[in-house]
């Protein structure tokens, strides 16, 4: 008997990873393409197939009762995939896969990684730097790191603070010595920000440091803190930043703490399932944490 033809298999992997993630730009992270990229690939499969597996819902997608069927069995058929990948690969040294916001994978761990990829641990590492979180269970990671301000703990996993780190607003000597005004709140309200998703940290910096006064920001937005800290020491604005992603830049003068504050707005936390919290693995990537961002 002949087998079907079968959809593409990228497209079907855009498909299974926008059913779990919730979202186009979410997929695009995770398969490190852009949402542009995962759109064409949904639109080609609902083309070939000839049905819906997707709808607009609000400012997003969701799938239709024919994609929440299909992409269940597509889920399944990749886990197979996975299970038998796993079965016929070589035992190889141990991978640590490891999940991790953008800005602290590049701005502090990147340097430290041989730590734990030499002696005496000699771990592969898969350090991937995303805004996604993985699905622990089905074992897309070993573990991730987040920043949020509660413990991300749950019926399946645990979590464990590593820092919480205080958070100020920064920029080049060369912005500053341009506008001096920006030394105060309400100075600092009317200069160029830059954002990162969103003006909410913005927001919510102003009034955690006491500024009383409605504010309306403005300036460019640039999704990740890597990337904002950037801008700032370009002298392109004043970036929200916390000690641990900017000290050595503050330390050498690239950045200047615009003005002093004791805002602490989130923590840096460990995530990793509750049945695997006392491998020796995990154990030792927590400690690992704590003396880096110590």
């Amino acid at each position: 008997m002949t087998r079907p033809r079968l959809p593409s298999l990228i497209a079907l992997r855009a498909f299974e990873a926008v059913g779990r993630r919730g979202s186009v730009r979410a997929a695009g992270d995770e398969l490190a393409v852009s949402h542009t990229v995962v759109s064409r690939h949904l639109q080609n499969l609902q083309r070939s197939l000839g049905v819906a597996l997707v709808r607009a819902e609000g400012r997003g997608l969701a799938l239709t009762e024919v994609g929440r069927q299909f992409h269940a069995e597509v889920t399944q058929a990749f886990d197979i995939i996975a299970r038998a990948t796993t079965a016929v690969r070589p035992v190889a040294r141990p991978t640590l896969n490891i999940w991790c916001i953008p800005g602290l994978a590049n701005r502090r761990l990147l340097a430290r990684l041989p730590e734990l990829t030499g002696p005496p641990r000699n771990w592969d590492i898969n350090l991937q730097p995303t805004l996604s979180h993985p699905d622990l269970p089905r074992g897309e990671a070993d573990a991730e790191i987040v920043y949020a301000e509660e413990l991300q703990t749950g019926s399946t996993v645990m979590a464990e603070e590593l820092a919480r780190p205080r958070v100020f607003p920064v920029a080049s000597p060369a912005y500053l010595a341009r506008f001096p005004d920006i030394a105060t709140l309400g100075g600092l309200a009317k200069a160029s920000l830059i954002h990162e998703e969103s003006t909410l940290q913005w927001e919510r910096w102003f009034d955690l440091a006491g500024y009383q006064h409605q504010v309306s920001l403005r300036g460019q937005r640039l999704w990740h803190a890597h990337l904002a800290i950037e801008a700032a020491r370009m002298g392109q604005g004043v970036a929200l930043a916390n000690e641990i992603l900017v000290a050595d830049d503050v330390r050498s003068g690239a950045l200047v703490e615009v003005l002093p504050s004791s805002v602490r707005m989130g923590a840096y936390q460990l995530v990793a399932l509750r049945e695997r919290w006392d491998e020796p693995a995990i154990v030792a990537l927590r400690a690992w944490l704590k003396k880096v961002l110590a």
